[in-house]
């Protein structure tokens, strides 16, 4: 079976795609991952990977959406605005996407197209090649959803139909948020595997401290809000706690239980932490979740909000305004029993779930 895996062209979009994709590989299937931009430099494990866009500015294509809807934009950078501006966005990218998408699936003859949820350019080339499309959700927010609203921008539904394709429905969508978190949602389940690429730790943080540790982290993609680092600065020296930055600047100003680091590899950094604070960014509230660590999330643009109230209504953290972080806020998330009772729960939830490689016989059936 050949399956070409598409993402969008960033880096947060592509690796939850890869323990799926290199399950099939594993089980002899041949894959092809297509995407863009600065995901199209992801160490994929030996998968290879076809750049349908080169660079991606971001910037560009989110430009004249905000000016044609600035309400809207508004609503976005407080995380106020639902799915409807990430649907003008990633239909605007998808649009972009279309058309190497197509040539690609024309040429290569997959034999079914695994897809992430903002790939809608995915479904699209498994339309125009009459093959089945499955959608495996990459952030918390149901999939099916967010395909439905990028399906519905204007720039995506003039490529729908230039291409005679009336709408967009996959063959099945794989669900992998954990069902005490974001609910019942109906299709597969699928444990996800949260990875933070190549690279070693420092010893120090390979074993667990003389005092609770604490990781603070914040977005990858540039200065888009949400960061939290300034706010437990303020405050550490008042929390019985060690503080690592991660990602973080090597200050000498830094208070003596604060420490910095370059990049690290953040899923096995939290197993020997007590605890995790963060911007909201899917990838790293899932890494949180899957290692049965408490998180003070800070609720912010697109799904960011979305992600804090998932993690305080289920119990398993704090949502606080970057500015409005407390050391009452961060010595109650590591020393909160209840917290850390909820976020073991969770991991466990997790864990139960299936693995990527027993969803391979459900894609197989689906090509027969």
């Amino acid at each position: 079976m050949k399956v070409l895996a598409v993402a969008a062209p960033l880096v947060g979009h592509l690796t939850p795609l890869l323990p799926l994709a290199a399950a099939l590989r594993g089980a002899g299937h041949e894959v092809l991952i297509a995407t863009g931009g600065d995901a199209a430099a992801v160490d994929t494990g030996g998968i290879p990977v076809r750049d349908l866009t080169g660079p991606v500015p971001m910037g560009r294509i989110a430009a004249p959406i905000a000016l044609a809807h600035p309400r809207l934009i508004a609503l976005e950078m407080t995380g106020r605005a639902g799915t409807r501006m990430v649907g003008h966005l990633f239909g605007a990218v998808a649009a972009r996407m279309a058309d190497g998408a197509v040539a690609l699936a024309r040429q290569w003859r997959p034999d079914l197209v695994l897809f992430e949820s903002l790939a809608a350019s995915g479904a699209l080339a498994a339309a125009v090649v009459g093959v089945p499309a499955v959608l495996q959700e990459s952030n918390l927010v149901d999939g099916d959803e967010l395909l439905a609203v990028t399906a519905a921008d204007a720039r995506l539904r003039r490529v729908l139909d230039r291409y005679g394709v009336e709408a967009l429905r996959p063959a099945l969508t794989v669900r992998t948020g954990p069902p005490s978190v974001v609910g019942e949602r109906p299709g597969p389940r699928m444990r996800a595997v949260p990875s933070s690429g190549a690279g070693e730790l420092p010893p120090w943080l390979a074993g667990p401290g003389s005092r609770p540790r604490v990781l603070v982290s914040h977005s990858t993609i540039g200065p888009s809000g949400g960061d939290p680092t300034a706010s437990v600065v303020a405050v550490a020296e008042r929390v019985d706690a060690e503080f690592v930055l991660v990602r973080g600047r090597d200050d000498r100003r830094l208070p003596p239980n604060v420490r910095a680091t370059g990049w690290v590899p953040l899923d096995r950094a939290l197993e020997h932490a007590d605890a995790l604070v963060h911007h909201g960014g899917a990838g790293s509230l899932v890494q949180a979740l899957a290692c049965g660590v408490p998180q003070l999330v800070v609720p912010g643009a697109g799904d960011r909000r979305h992600n804090a109230e998932l993690v305080a209504r289920r119990g398993v953290g704090l949502a606080r305004p970057a500015r409005r972080i407390s050391a009452d806020d961060l010595t109650r998330l590591v020393g909160d029993a209840a917290l850390r009772e909820a976020a073991e729960d969770v991991a466990a939830e997790i864990a139960a779930l299936p693995e990527p490689a027993s969803l391979v016989p459900t894609l197989e059936a689906l090509t027969r």
